[in-house]
């Protein structure tokens, strides 16, 4: 039986600044009783919360202690059962590498109101904010997002061999993800092919480093890449392009 007193969003806040949060999800945070949020929320969006509202920090952000994701499904029922409007803000897109069917199955089977909505993905806004189109008639036919978390676990025969190549969660791995685009032969016709690494997209903090798959490791060697999406091919070429328009 459908409990009815309270309900969850699941909500997406979008790749990082408040104005790329959507009408939806501005209007839901003004209205939350509790909110449980991830660790890449912008700090100004947990000011757009009522004053009395609870907020419940879960951490998850890669390579750092997090809450686990059984005792956010249960902060999640115990505070729906309680008659409170809960919003789980998580950042980009809550359906792209959110972890969200894990919350789904457990609000289901307690009988929990719930509903997703849609936010910005970082997959989508960081090519944009740094300039690289991920689409091009000539130059990119196609484009993939996936995450490189676990390297192992990917066919990178396959990739290789697509125009264009979006990679979330893929920092602390980059060196792997080269070696195995090379492996197949990324750079089969050239060894310029093009890589760029935006940092913190849609932040005051936001940084770009373009570069190829032979220099890209060597450029960003002392630097910190998380969160940061990564970009690979032709496209990338355009980098800051439309900065000059």
């Amino acid at each position: 039986m459908t409990n009815n007193r309270g309900k969850v969003y699941l909500v997406g806040a979008g790749p990082g600044d408040i104005e790329y949060l959507t009408v939806k999800a501005y209007r839901l945070l003004a209205q939350a009783g509790v909110l449980v949020y991830d660790a890449l929320v912008s700090e100004q969006m947990l000011e757009l919360v009522p004053d009395d509202c609870l907020k419940v920090y879960v951490g998850k952000r890669g390579g750092l202690p997090s809450t686990a994701q059984e005792e956010i499904n249960h902060l999640l029922i115990k505070y729906c059962q309680q008659g409170k409007l809960v919003i789980r803000l998580k950042s980009g897109d809550p359906f792209i590498f959110g972890r969200c069917i894990s919350e789904i199955k457990a609000l289901s089977a307690a009988g929990c109101n719930f509903e997703a909505v849609p936010g910005i993905s970082s997959a989508i806004a960081a090519p944009m904010l740094a300039g690289i189109p991920l689409t091009d008639a000539v130059m990119s036919r196609c484009f993939a997002v996936f995450s490189a978390h676990q390297p192992s676990d990917l066919d990178w025969e396959a990739l290789s061999r697509l125009d264009t190549l979006v990679i979330l969660m893929g920092g602390q791995h980059l060196s792997e993800i080269i070696h195995q685009l090379m492996k197949y032969g990324k750079n089969k016709f050239t060894t310029m092919t093009p890589i760029a690494i935006i940092r913190k997209a849609g932040t005051a903090q936001q940084q770009v480093w373009t570069g190829t798959l032979s220099t890209i490791v060597e450029q960003v060697k002392t630097v910190r890449l998380s969160p940061a999406v990564i970009v690979i091919g032709e496209v990338v070429r355009y980098a800051g392009f439309s900065e000059n328009m």
